[in-house]
């Protein structure tokens, strides 16, 4: 990101910033810091009681304050540095997962069936091929070649 697209960028932050009473940052760029969105003097102008989320914290933050593992207080907002948030969860991550599971399966194979339903628009987004076939649309499509046109 440029410096101007980052000033943009926290300009129209910064504009509906006042508004708000939660935050959550979560912009990351691989093997870099985390871009600063929210500077000191947009903390400033939040309510005394807001909380800012920066789950960017391990990365440096996209909040000027944010510590990485603490939260800090200024002016009466709360910025917490949250680090590997996942692991705080595992439990429920794989709950949810294993029910999102039988979900899927309770769709594909509704009530006991023993082939899935290709009425079912989850079913038929789900399979990449049948019966020898791609029969995935959007599988098929890049996967072949695109008719040259003439001209």
């Amino acid at each position: 990101m440029s410096d101007a697209f980052l000033k943009k960028e926290q300009e129209a932050i910064g504009a509906r910033l006042p508004k708000m009473d939660v935050v959550i940052c979560t912009a990351q760029v691989f093997g870099k810091r985390a871009p600063v969105l929210i500077t000191k003097a947009m903390v400033a102008a939040l309510r005394p009681g807001s909380v800012i989320v920066d789950l960017a914290a391990e990365q440096g933050g996209n909040c000027e304050l944010t510590e990485a593992g603490k939260t800090v207080q200024y002016k009466g907002v709360a910025i917490i540095g949250a680090v590997n948030l996942p692991a705080t969860v595992p439990g429920d991550a794989s709950l949810m997962y294993s029910k999102n599971v039988t979900n899927l399966f309770g769709t594909l194979f509704p009530k006991g069936a023993a082939t899935p339903n290709f009425e079912d628009e989850v079913t038929v987004g789900a399979c990449i091929t049948r019966d020898g076939a791609i029969a995935n649309e959007g599988v098929r499509n890049a996967l072949t070649p695109a008719k040259k046109k003439k001209g």
